[in-house]
């Protein structure tokens, strides 16, 4: 008995000890807690004070300018190292579809889609890329669809593959994605837009715009042939532009049809554009709009080229001279769950495109 007491005495003491342990334990981490929450609550404090918050909106603002301006330099630079040669990949349009292949394709109408600042790779978004399998399945049986194209790149190739660059937009791309501060996400994601941005004041340039709208359309005729594109087969070429496609769109149509040979149209979807592009050869221009779509409202204040009281700005001395076809759709915004490409207004925006592709092949 003497022997079963001791033990159970020791084995009491060894409880007491380890509770009294984990009781020390438990006080030292609640202490040390509160001590890092009245520490972060003091840095919290100190940061939400305006000296503060004025030296982070400065840092943050001076990041954001030199990288957005970093990125500029390289959207200019990339176009001329291309025209230049440099990149080898510059062919001659003389040679375009100077030969009819066996390949050829029996589509007399091609619908190209080019697709807003958003893009940043061939493949679009699934919202986009539902939208274009509903216009596919709509449009008239000798219509082809040509999707996948990368409007903001000067080879057919997203961003994280161009040369020379590709590095730097794939380390963006994985801080935007995996980047654990939401804040370095932002900057990463301003930047893939700034770029495409700056693409689009490129292509509205009446100095260097012709540059990028030259290697755009270039880029649109050689998918165009590896489609089975020939100008002895086609009737017409149609340019669909959502968003900044629609500058880019405007841009590049009288050049894309100089080099396909055959009328190219222009229709935009929620478009902001500032009609500088050279249009004097193109007859058919279309807009479907939205009622509540602000971006599209706003481009007309940015490009004043559009405004009516300028009557000697390319745009309104086309629009002396050719009818603009509106098809103005209630209750749409520019994007998101009232955009184009959401269910509620997806069937619409295909609806319109449509009527105008059959109001216009009556004409070709």
């Amino acid at each position: 008995m003497a022997v079963s007491s001791a033990v159970i005495q020791h084995q009491r003491s060894r409880l007491r000890f380890a509770r009294r342990c984990l009781i020390a334990v438990l006080v030292s981490v609640a202490v040390l807690g509160l001590l890092g929450l009245a520490a972060v609550r003091r840095d919290a404090e100190d940061l939400l004070q305006p000296e503060s918050l004025l030296e982070l909106l400065v840092w943050t603002g001076s990041v954001l300018v030199v990288v957005i301006a970093l990125v500029g330099v390289y959207s200019v630079m990339a176009d001329f190292v291309f025209w230049e040669g440099w990149m080898r990949g510059l062919p001659d349009p003389s040679r375009l579809f100077s030969q009819e292949t066996s390949q050829a394709s029996t589509h007399r109408h091609y619908l190209v889609y080019l697709d807003g600042i958003h893009q940043s790779e061939e493949c679009h978004p699934p919202k986009v890329s539902e939208f274009l399998e509903c216009l596919e399945a709509a449009i008239a049986e000798d219509t082809l669809l040509v999707k996948g194209i990368e409007a903001y790149t000067i080879t057919n190739v997203g961003l994280r593959s161009t040369v020379f660059a590709g590095w730097f937009w794939q380390r963006l791309f994985s801080l935007q994605e995996h980047h654990p501060n939401a804040v370095v996400r932002l900057i990463c994601a301003i930047c893939v837009q700034a770029n495409n941005v700056i693409k689009v004041g490129i292509s509205s340039d009446r100095r260097y715009g012709p540059v990028m709208n030259y290697e755009l359309a270039l880029k649109i005729a050689r998918r165009l042939g590896l489609m089975g594109f020939h100008p002895s087969r086609a009737s017409r070429v149609v340019l669909l532009g959502y968003s900044g496609g629609g500058e880019m769109a405007i841009g590049t149509a009288e050049i894309l049809q100089q080099l396909c040979r055959v009328p190219v149209q222009v229709i935009t979807v929620c478009g902001v554009f500032s009609g500088n592009g050279a249009l004097d050869t193109i007859n058919n221009v279309a807009m479907v709009v939205g009622s509540r779509d602000p971006v599209a409202a706003l481009g007309r204040i940015a490009y004043p080229g559009r405004l009516p009281c300028l009557f000697l700005s390319n745009w309104n001395r086309w629009q002396r001279l050719h009818p603009l076809h509106r098809y103005p759709i209630e209750g749409m915004s520019h994007n998101g769950s009232s955009g184009p490409f959401s269910i509620t207004f997806r069937s619409a925006v295909v609806a319109a495109v449509c009527r105008e592709l059959e109001r216009s092949a009556l004409k070709v």
